[in-house]
């Protein structure tokens, strides 16, 4: 029985150890992104049919929208990765994250090329398909967070 309770722990382990690492290791690659062309292109119908960015985008355009998001998500990613050693900071990424992919979420209202409505119910297009996965990416966000707080509160 022991054998059983023990090798669960070490999938928990290893499993929160991957989701911290994944979810830091997507932001940061994805942010890093935001600072190619072709990227500013692929994130251009998200950002116009969303009210708040459509607004930073004629302010700021779309380019130095991009790299803000981009800049953002790298200093996210690597506070989340920061926890062995501060974790109040990671814990305070892993709440950006939460709060980033909550605002990625809101893209599948706002963005008519979300949904393919010609086929009877709305089913996603490959950009629904993109937004959705952030489901998982707000659940590893919300995870990390409590994971670090925890670790924070420890002496």
């Amino acid at each position: 029985m022991r054998t059983r309770s023990t090798a669960a722990g070490n999938l928990q382990i290893a499993g929160a150890s991957t989701l911290r690492f994944g979810l830091a290791l997507n932001l940061v690659m994805i942010g890093r992104l935001k600072f190619e062309d072709y990227e500013v292109e692929n994130i251009r119908p998200l950002i116009t049919s969303s009210p708040p960015f459509s607004r930073l985008a004629t302010m700021l355009g779309e380019r130095r929208l991009a790299r803000l998001i981009g800049v953002a998500e790298i200093v996210i990613g690597s506070l989340i990765a920061a926890r062995s050693f501060a974790p109040r900071a990671s814990a305070l990424g892993s709440l950006a994250a939460a709060g980033m992919f909550t605002t990625t979420l809101s893209f599948l209202i706002t963005t008519p090329e979300a949904w393919q409505e010609r086929r009877g119910e709305p089913k996603l297009s490959l950009a629904g398909q993109f937004l959705v996965k952030d489901v998982v990416l707000l659940g590893a966000s919300l995870f990390t967070a409590a994971e670090s707080l925890r670790d924070a509160s420890r002496p």
